[in-house]
C-alpha cells in the first residue's frame, strides 16, 4: 500500500512539473524593431503594408495568404524569439505573394490562435518554455507602382 502511495505522489508531482513548463505568454512586440533585426532577410521586391497603413492603388487582388510559424525559444528571450519567428512569417508571406504573381501583401494582421489583431505598429506572439509562434494573415495584391 505504501508503495502505491509513493507512486501516486511521484505521478502527481511530475504532472504538476509538466504544467509549470507549459507556459504560453501572449505578448505584442514592435513590427519596426523586428524588421530592423532582419540583417537583409526580408526582400524589398514584395512590399509589406500592415493593417491600416496607406498603400498605392490596388490593381488586382490575387489571394489571401496566411502563415503560422514556430521557432525554438530555448536559450533566447521571448522578444528575440518572437522577432525571429515574425521575420520567418513575413518572409513566408512574401514567398506566397511571389508565387501568386503579386508585388505586395497588404492589410497584414496578427492571427494568433485565430484571434485577429489589426495593428500597423505591433504584432502578436505566443512564447512558451521552448517554442515561440507568430501567425499572420494578409491580402496578396498587385499595386500600382
Amino acid at each position: 500500500m505504501n508503495r502505491y502511495l509513493k507512486l501516486a505522489a511521484v505521478v502527481a508531482l511530475s504532472f504538476a512539473a509538466t504544467q509549470a513548463f507549459a507556459r504560453n505568454s501572449i505578448e505584442t512586440y514592435s513590427i519596426d524593431s523586428a524588421l530592423k533585426t532582419d540583417g537583409g532577410k526580408v526582400d524589398s521586391d514584395i512590399a509589406l503594408y500592415f493593417a491600416g497603413q496607406p498603400h498605392p492603388v490596388v490593381l488586382k487582388t490575387l489571394s489571401e495568404a496566411a502563415t503560422n510559424k514556430k521557432t525554438s525559444s530555448f536559450g533566447r528571450s521571448d522578444e528575440l524569439a518572437c522577432q525571429h519567428v515574425f521575420l520567418s512569417a513575413v518572409i513566408s508571406l512574401q514567398k506566397r505573394a511571389r508565387e501568386a504573381g503579386g508585388n505586395a501583401v497588404i492589410n497584414i494582421k496578427s492571427n494568433y490562435k485565430d484571434n485577429l489583431t489589426a495593428s500597423s505598429t505591433e504584432f502578436v506572439c505566443g512564447a512558451g518554455a521552448v517554442i515561440a509562434g507568430v501567425a499572420l494573415k494578409g491580402d496578396v495584391v498587385t499595386l500600382r507602382k
